[in-house]
């Protein structure tokens, strides 16, 4: 069970990309990745090595991705516009044989600075790829077997754990999600035209979006930096039938003043994902274009789809509908006891689509799996009278900007290292524009002279953009518990 494997079964002359301008059909994908495959067998990849992948979101992440997969090895899917220093730290952290990587993370990798042991660098350049592309129809798509054990995929994420670490994804959880989706009506069909603005190095991208295409042969439509007004125009000109976004986008496009149902004419479903949907933001939608604006839950390690309102032939303000289907789900108190309908609880997920665990970590691991196989995901929620799922609080302390998952540490520990900073707290505070957005409060050393443009200049070489915090406030002196540890739950109240 190769998830490469699933593309093999769709019409070569279909259509499959649409990416900067051009439609490529799924023989051309089938080719590009043959070419992939052989570099790495060629540069001696073997089975189970690690392969990094750090590209924007483009035809020539999908080609990588489908190659490294087909080769046998495990791709490890990087933010492309990660600063040098958190590059390098997540390279260590995973030890790649090899980083194919395009856009900054490429133009970082070919200047040959990235300190990381037993490392190559190999570049998809156009001549390349057009040479795969004449040479083979792609119908010979050659996949290496794979168990539904054999890891597929590394994938960061400071999910359920706390620090950023590597989620192990196999090819059965990945493939079994899909088919849990799948069995969902009205989720994907093969004539589904699906525009894809969200980056597929994070598991939304990765395993909905592009991985329901790859189970389906529904063509995508690629955007690498999402515009409102140039994905509308996208729609129109490429003939989408579905929206795929985080709620940030869809805030977006509801936003633009001169756009209504004529701007989606075909869009038959709008799907948010990766953060929650404030109900008057999916009724704003509703009313703007037309289109009922649908959401689903899910997290990195699961695969990561958990529960849609998809299929339920209802759209429940603020709720994430029902568990899909072959998905068991558990709403338990602190003392692991199952909580009443209606009573708040943290939320428990079983089911194949469970992640092996985290790369490496087996204490991390045993914090979120537990023995009988459930997984603890951090987040509270609640059983509506209907049997519906509502996320009303996270148990953890994560920020989520656009989607992503920010951990506060880790912000922390970056602005602690600036000379004069004493102490550091971040948490996150609502943003119109990301949901929620990094604010840090600030205590520096007696005498020191720290300015909040140090901080930011700081920040921006060692974390991604929307890690770093647009806030910043200086304080006296940071609250303290009784050990001395600096209180975020009462930095957070002052901030909200």
């Amino acid at each position: 069970m190769n998830l490469a494997s699933l593309v093999k079964a769709h019409p070569g002359s279909a259509r499959a990309v649409y990416d900067h301008g051009s439609w490529s059909t799924w023989a051309e994908v089938r080719s590009r990745a043959s070419a992939v495959a052989a570099m790495l067998t060629g540069a001696g990849v073997r089975q189970g090595d690690r392969v990094a992948i750090a590209w924007p979101t483009s035809l020539e992440f999908i080609a990588s991705y489908l190659g490294v997969l087909a080769s046998g090895a495990v791709a490890v899917p990087l933010n492309p516009n990660s600063p040098e220093a958190e590059l390098t730290a997540e390279l260590r952290g995973v030890g790649p044989r090899v980083l194919l990587a395009g856009g900054a993370a490429g133009a970082i990798a070919a200047g040959g600075t990235l300190d990381v042991g037993g490392l190559e660098f190999l570049a998809l350049d156009d001549q390349t790829s057009a040479e795969s592309v004449r040479e083979g129809t792609g119908e010979t798509f050659e996949v290496a077997e794979s168990s539904e054990s054999d890891l597929a995929v590394l994938l960061f994420t400071s999910g359920t754990a706390g620090a950023a670490r590597p989620a192990m994804l196999t090819h059965g959880n990945l493939v079994s999600n899909l088919r849990q989706m799948l069995a969902v009506p009205e989720i994907f069909d093969p004539d589904d035209v699906a525009l894809v603005a969200v980056p597929l190095f994070h598991v939304f991208g990765l395993n909905v979006a592009l991985g329901l295409a790859l189970a389906t042969g529904a063509s995508l439509v690629l955007e690498e930096r999402f515009d409102a007004s140039e994905s509308l125009a996208l729609v129109k000109g490429a003939g989408v039938t579905t929206l795929l976004g985080v709620p940030t986008m869809f805030a977006a496009w509801a936003a633009l003043p001169d756009a209504g149902p004529s701007s989606v004419t075909g869009v038959r479903r709008a799907i948010a994902g990766a953060a929650a949907l404030p109900a008057e933001l999916a009724d704003r939608f509703e009313q703007k274009f037309g289109v009922p604006l649908m959401q689903g839950y899910g997290l990195t390690e699961a695969s990561p789809a958990v529960a849609t309102s998809l299929g339920t032939g209802r759209n429940r303000p603020g709720s994430v509908g029902r568990p899909l289907p072959g998905v068991e789900l558990r709403i338990v108190d602190d003392s692991g006891e199952e909580v009443l309908d209606g009573d708040p609880g943290e939320i428990l997920v079983k089911g194949p689509n469970v992640f092996a665990g985290y790369w490496n970590d087996e204490k991390a691991t045993s914090e979120v799996l537990m023995h009988d196989g459930w997984l603890r995901t951090g987040d509270i929620g609640v059983i509506g009278e209907d049997g519906d799922l509502f996320v009303v609080d996270r148990k953890k302390d994560l920020v989520i900007v656009s989607g992503f998952n920010v951990f506060p540490a880790e912000v922390e520990r970056v602005v602690g290292e600036v000379p004069g900073v004493s102490g550091a707290v971040a948490v996150g505070r609502p943003d119109p524009t990301t949901g929620e957005a990094v604010e840090v409060v600030v205590s520096t050393e007696p005498g020191a002279s720290v300015t909040e443009g140090q901080i930011r200049e700081f920040c921006a070489l060692r974390l991604a953009r929307y890690k770093c915090p647009t806030s910043i406030r200086f304080v006296r002196e940071l609250p303290t518990g009784l050990a001395g540890k600096a209180l975020r739950r009462a930095v957070r109240a002052q901030v909200s």
